[in-house]
């Protein structure tokens, strides 16, 4: 069972969550990146490389027999946060196509480069998968 921690008085967090507790199988996905299986890029639009690694987090997961819904915590990792904040509404609609409307824990940072090159973003994961 997966249970949202939402302390009495705070303000709902809108895309994600302030805290999760969970018990189950723990699944860690490394960090994804907006390419696909054969390591190839296909577009260096923000909301684009999202949507593949978004893609390639459920494709691993599937792997373990874990769904979206259990994923706990997401880190991104985007190298330009200006062209992340442009990109919410697109980012935001292929988050609940391919995610649902599950908000786990997440932590956004911006970082001065990804080891890819041509890598705007990447994603980590944790799920846990009730037993």
């Amino acid at each position: 069972m997966i249970h949202i921690l939402q302390p009495e008085g705070w303000a709902r967090p809108r895309g994600y969550s302030n805290g999760m507790v969970a018990s189950g199988r723990t699944v860690c996905v490394s960090g994804m990146i907006g390419w696909d299986a054969q390591g190839q890029f296909h577009t260096d639009d923000f909301a684009g490389q999202v949507r593949q690694a978004l893609l390639n987090i459920v494709e691993v997961l599937a792997e373990a027999d874990a769904q979206p819904e259990h994923i706990v915590r997401m880190t991104w990792y985007v190298t330009d946060k200006k062209e992340y904040v442009g990109a919410y509404k697109e980012i935001g609609n292929a988050y609940r196509e391919i995610i649902g409307k599950h908000y786990p824990t997440m932590t956004a940072v911006q970082v001065a480069a990804l080891i890819e090159d041509r890598a705007k973003v990447e994603i980590e994961v944790t799920a846990i998968v009730p037993e």
